[in-house]
């Protein structure tokens, strides 16, 4: 028994102690596999570098079309060539090689890329001119010191980003401009560098034949700026381009443009820059996951919201038959008087009286906006410098268009009445100082003075009135500071003692006798002049001018909010109703002198109000005439001008006709189908007669116009 207990005892003892070998076994196994995979996987993950960027997605950029919704400029889809951080190599040496692949493809298509560098593009290299301030940014990105030259800088390009002698000497330029250019638009994970835009389909096709050959090369799809009707206010559309600098990119951030991207195109002139918030809309955005250098997901967490459409208050049809009128009257004075060979520059502004909306604005020389994207060099040094808007940029003296403001204040401050007679006897005495008129015309009044334009007139009630009191009217008429067109415009200046100490010459008091009638030193816009015009017509109510009319979502369907009148001065606050009545009958006086038939205003059905005024100028004497129309029940007012020409006058007819055209509802447009169905009769009875079949009385209702209207009319003298 006592055996077989021991028995038992000794298996029971073998059997732990194998158990307990065993059970060692696995935990040792245990141990051994928890190391090798669990604590791997934990040591992999700590290693893991995982990284998140945002990139921005552009929005569509809204359109600008005219009053009929046609499009001025807008958008297309197309395609941009991309350079990715993402996947672009890191090495320098294989992102030479990318860039050096993707641009002899785009030689080949005839693409330009993007090099803004001022480093001229082939030895002996040295700093483009007139870019000094690209020059200094250089230096400083490519930490050299101002003394350093443009070998200095390329040579630096080369050995930062080592692009080696394997490229000659024009690849090596080629490169190190692209490999700045990346540096200047903070190439990075969040900001992709545009190297080519507007690239053809065939081209794109290749492109991505070769990507796989190219790392970080991509296209993308996006909306493109193009203009579709060029010849339309390219002065003020004005363009769209590149953030060229650090300094401009820092300046949108400043103004509150957070989401700005140095690779963003933004309004750069016109109303594309004043607008710029407006048309830009609201970027939208990705994300792109980087784990271990290796691009593992990209989604868009924001959709881009396109710009706004603007709605212009221009008919594109009108504007263009204003240009017409300017180019044909131009061209008219070149071949018929002598002394205005060179006439060649001019505008014409036209504007809604309800509320100073500009209908039209012609300026000579011009352009077509894509050629001028085109070719801006090109453009920009053509004669006469059509880069100038002189519609709203020009600076000129008024003349006698300026009389009408001198009649205001002498009406209103009571300094004068309508019977108020002043003697014009051809010469006048002031001081010391003798003046003259161009006609002898004995006692007259402020109304037939208008008429006749009589500088004496003008020069008693200038000095009776006083200099501030003048400035005072001239101000609230809106002369001497911009008007704020949302394109903007030119302020000028006024004739007084500060303005002659900034310009360097001595005042003397005869100056006030010059200024009454629009001469010496005040310089005005047409388009301020046609808001004289306007205010006058308005009897003393002067509306902010304006080019936009509404704003509408990007896709143009549904209107947002609407420009209102923006009643900016209430002048003549004494005794509108007579004042204006009075300054009125004058300006109706004018228009009635008889003219050349062909521009001849009377027998139009309506009357028109207009005063004209050949100031003295740098060219000798420029012409300018300035009214508005119906004189009853106002629609339009004008400016017309012409520098170193004549008869602006003569323009007058055609722009209301233009206009009648355009709005054939309209009083203007009334009258003048009018007078088109009555030259249609007077053609059929002459026709008749012709044949022997007509009678030679005229018909009941179809008298012609007064035969004064054929009367010699000679431009008025200088005033």
């Amino acid at each position: 028994m006592k055996e077989i207990l021991r028995q038992i005892s000794e298996f029971l003892r073998s059997s732990f102690l194998i158990l307990l070998v065993l059970a060692s076994a696995a935990f040792a196994v245990y141990r051994l596999l928890h190391l090798q995979i669990v604590e791997a996987n934990e040591a992999a993950k700590q290693t893991e570098v995982k990284s998140v960027y945002t990139q921005v997605i552009p929005a569509t950029r809204g359109e600008i079309v005219d009053c009929n919704g046609e499009a001025i400029v807008s958008n297309k889809i197309g395609y941009n060539l991309i350079i990715e951080k993402a996947y672009f190599p890191s090495d320098n040496k294989e992102g030479n090689a990318v860039i050096y692949r993707i641009v002899q493809l785009l030689k080949e298509t005839g693409y330009e890329w993007n090099d803004t560098m001022p480093v001229t593009k082939q030895k002996p290299y040295s700093f483009e001119k007139n870019r000094d301030r690209d020059v200094s940014e250089l230096k400083e990105n490519l930490h050299l010191n101002p003394y350093a030259n443009a070998e200095n800088c390329i040579d630096k390009l080369i050995a930062d980003y080592e692009i080696d002698d394997s490229y000659s000497e024009a690849e090596q330029r080629i490169i190190a401009g692209i490999r700045y250019e990346m540096l200047l638009r903070h190439f990075s994970m969040s900001n992709v560098f545009y190297l080519s835009n507007d690239i053809d389909l065939k081209t794109v096709t290749r492109i991505k034949e070769l990507r796989l050959t190219m790392n970080g090369v991509n296209i993308v799809e996006e909306a493109i700026r193009t203009v579709e009707n060029g010849n339309v206010l390219p002065h003020e559309i004005g363009y769209v381009g590149p953030i060229y600098s650090q300094e401009e990119y820092e300046a949108l951030l400043t103004n509150g443009h957070d989401d700005y991207v140095l690779s963003d195109k933004v309004g750069k002139s016109g109303l594309e820059m004043a607008c710029e918030p407006v048309l830009r809309g609201d970027n939208g955005t990705r994300q792109i996951t980087v784990t271990n250098g290796e691009v593992t997901s990209v989604a868009v967490t924001e959709e881009a919201v396109g710009g706004q459409t603007i709605q212009l208050t221009v008919n594109s049809r009108l504007q263009s038959k204003l240009q017409t009128v300017l180019d044909d009257h131009c061209r008219f004075l070149r071949e018929t008087e002598r002394e205005c060979k060179e006439a060649q520059c001019g505008a014409i502004v036209l504007l809604d009286t309800s509320d100073n909306a500009v209908l039209g604005m012609a300026t000579l020389p011009t352009y077509d906006l894509a050629e001028l994207l085109d070719d801006y060099k090109s453009v920009a040094e053509r004669e006469n410098s059509p880069l100038v808007n002189r519609a709203t940029d020009g600076l000129y003296r008024p003349g006698s268009t300026f009389k009408p403001i001198t009649a205001t204040a002498g009406l209103d401050t009571a300094t004068i009445s309508r019977n108020t007679e002043f003697n014009c006897t051809q010469e006048w005495r002031y001081i010391d100082m003798k003046f003259h008129c161009t006609g002898n015309h004995h006692m007259i009044n402020v109304r037939d003075a208008l008429t006749v334009s009589c500088n004496i007139f003008f020069y008693e009630l200038g000095t009776r009135l006083g200099l501030d009191t003048l400035l005072d009217y001239e101000r609230m008429y809106g002369l001497g500071e911009p008007l704020g067109l949302e394109s903007g415009d030119s302020g000028g200046y006024l004739a007084c003692p500060e303005t002659f100490n900034k310009l360097g010459i001595d005042w003397y008091v005869g100056e006030l006798v010059q200024a009454s009638i629009g001469q010496s030193e005040i310089q005005v816009t047409p388009l301020q002049m046609a808001t004289v015009a306007s205010t006058i017509a308005n009897e003393g109510n002067r509306y902010r001018p304006h080019l936009i009319e509404s704003y509408w979502d990007n896709a143009h369907t549904q209107m947002l909010s609407v420009k209102e009148p923006e009643l900016v001065q209430t002048v003549a606050q004494n005794n509108a109703a007579d004042v204006y009545s009075c300054i009125e009958q004058g300006m109706i006086g004018a228009a009635k002198t008889p003219m050349p038939a062909d521009y001849d205003l009377n027998g139009l059905g309506i009357d028109v109000a207009i005063k004209t005024g050949t100031p003295q100028s740098p060219r000798g004497t420029d012409s300018f005439v300035i009214g508005y129309a119906p004189a009853e029940n106002p629609e339009v007012a004008f400016c017309a001008m012409v520098e170193g020409g004549k008869y602006a006058k003569y323009m007058v007819k055609a722009i209301l006709k233009v206009y009648g055209e355009e709005y054939p509802d309209s009083q203007i447009g009334q009258a003048f189908r009018k007078q088109l169905q009555i030259a249609e009769m007077r053609e059929a009875r002459e026709r008749g007669e012709a044949a022997g079949q007509g009678s030679s009385e005229p018909e009941s209702g179809t008298a012609e116009p007064d035969s004064t209207g054929t009367a010699e009319n000679a431009e008025e003298p200088i005033r």
